[in-house]
């Protein structure tokens, strides 16, 4: 009996394992099957308000930010009819501002959303060159957009005034005072150059009279910040010739080079529309900078102490004292006949403030930057719109090409030459030429200006000034896109890459001459 019981006690004991292993395995499967069901569970739940938010009454996600902002222009439209009645109806000022401003932000971000693999983004400001372009010389359009000369004249002043603004402020006095020498070489010499081979060019090959040769010479002689400064801000973040200060150089080069292109072309544009002599033209041009230089050193000085330090909201002040004093030299130097005064007197003024507001500088420079936004889809939207194919001539197009092609390799072999004696190897100066390319900002600014002057004063003139407007529309189709596509894709191929942060950027251990 005590035999057969320990027997079946060791038979339970035996078979106690593999029930325990079961009873585990079991519960195993249950919790695995529990824990699968949560997940699905949890995913349902997750995917469940996804569909309800693209599936909801109330449209939510990109639908809702399309018809948010298409209600924005529709009421931005009702307010602006409110004010103003049938100047924003089909055939008004406004109607027409506003179809080209919207056709031209449009026109930007798709060519935003233009992405080819490996290719470098092109510059928006061609869509928005194209946009004005489109709306120009699209027939039904075209008849009900009309803006004045003087809207037009004054709008394109005001962004020129933004973009002296920005250029100086972009000039650094420390970048200044190391690269003084190869700086101003490249910012004074390939300008001239280009300026001078334009003019010879435009003689012979478009009968231009030598004044006009000259004047059309500064207006695509400037390069374009706008598309320089953002491509070496880009090569610098990624460490592509830092060591040698590439980057740096090109971008406080491209302000002196606006600078330059513009006083120049004031100083043509005054010989061009005045019956006085070339020597009375030139001296009164003189007598404008000093008057503007001095003007903006002053100015600039007063609004480098004032707002003072114990004052609230100071970028905002000092960008609204920089604004409005910049546009009333502008425009009211135009009024009272000093032409040239206006644009050194803001470059002075903010160069000179921004030399004592040390980290403060770069907030002026976004409240700038901000208002550029607005005014750059008016200004290549404008410049788009002013250059119709009916009143071109057949051959137009073609000698115009061929006028900005010659003189463009003019510029790039000078530009060459002059980097010969700098320190740099022969990639970095092969990409320092063909970098020196880029127009759009000065030229969709100068190039109209002529038009409206002829128009206005000598419309006797008027013929080659609308030569010098479709020369400024190719030179920007043309350089700008391939400038940025160049330095995009040259840039990381022929520049040495150093790590940004084991290099010191100071400026004083570059070995430039």
């Amino acid at each position: 009996m005590y035999t057969t019981e320990s027997q079946n006690e060791h038979l339970e004991d035996k078979h106690t394992p593999s029930s325990t292993t079961s009873q585990i395995l079991k519960d195993s499967n249950i919790s695995e099957h529990e824990e699968t069901k949560e997940t699905v569970l949890s995913q349902t739940e997750e995917t469940k308000p996804q569909m309800e938010k693209t599936c909801s009454c109330p449209p939510q996600g990109k639908l809702n930010k399309f018809i948010t902002n298409g209600v924005t222009i529709f009421m931005v439209w009702c307010v602006a009819w409110s004010f103003f009645g049938t100047e924003v109806l089909p055939g008004g000022n406004l109607f027409g501002l506003l179809m080209i401003f919207y056709s031209a932000i449009i026109g930007g971000k798709l060519l935003e959303h233009i992405r080819i693999p490996s290719v470098p983004q092109l510059p928006p400001l061609i869509g928005m060159l194209l946009a004005g372009f489109t709306v120009r010389n699209i027939p039904f359009l075209s008849n009900y957009i009309r803006i004045n000369n003087k809207w037009s004249s004054a709008l394109r002043n005001c962004a020129l005034t933004i973009i002296l603004i920005q250029a100086g402020l972009g000039l650094d006095p420390q970048a200044l005072k190391h690269l003084k020498r190869v700086c101003l070489r490249l910012a004074i010499g390939p300008c001239l150059m280009e300026a001078c081979s334009t003019a010879v060019i435009s003689h012979f090959i478009m009968k231009f009279p030598w004044e006009w040769g000259f004047l059309l010479g500064f207006v695509v002689g400037a390069v374009s910040p706008a598309v320089v400064v953002p491509s070496m801000l880009l090569l610098q973040e990624n460490g592509y010739g830092i060591k040698k200060g590439i980057p740096t150089l090109l971008m406080a080069a491209s302000s002196l080079d606006d600078i330059i292109a513009i006083t120049g072309f004031n100083t043509c544009l005054s010989i061009v529309f005045s019956s006085d002599t070339i020597l009375n033209n030139v001296l009164a041009s003189f007598r404008d900078v000093l008057i503007g230089m001095l003007a903006g050193a002053v100015l600039g000085m007063f609004v480098q102490y004032f707002p003072s330090g114990d004052q609230t909201r100071r970028p905002v002040k000092r960008a609204f004292f920089i604004l409005s004093m910049s546009l009333t030299a502008v425009l009211g130097s135009q009024r009272i006949g000093l032409h040239a005064a206006g644009g050194l007197c803001t470059l002075a003024l903010t160069f000179v403030a921004g030399m004592n507001w040390s980290t403060e500088k770069i907030r002026v420079q976004r409240i700038i930057k901000t208002t550029w936004h607005i005014f750059q889809p008016l200004l290549f939207g404008l410049v788009g719109s002013e250059v119709s194919v009916a009143s071109l001539k057949s051959n137009a197009i073609g000698i115009c090409v061929a006028t900005v092609s010659l003189a463009l390799l003019i510029r790039i072999s000078f530009t060459f030459v002059l980097m010969c004696f700098a320190g740099f190897n022969f990639k970095e100066k092969i990409f320092i030429a063909l970098s020196w390319m880029p127009k759009a900002t000065v030229q969709a600014v100068l190039g109209p200006l002529a038009l409206e002057t002829a128009r206005i004063s000598a419309p006797h003139l008027e013929p080659y000034s609308k030569d010098v407007m479709t020369v400024a529309f190719l030179a920007i189709l043309i350089t700008a896109p391939n400038g940025a596509l160049i330095i995009g894709i040259l840039g990381p191929k022929v520049l040495t890459r150093h790590d940004p942060n084991s290099i010191s950027m100071e400026l004083t251990e570059m070995e430039l001459h």
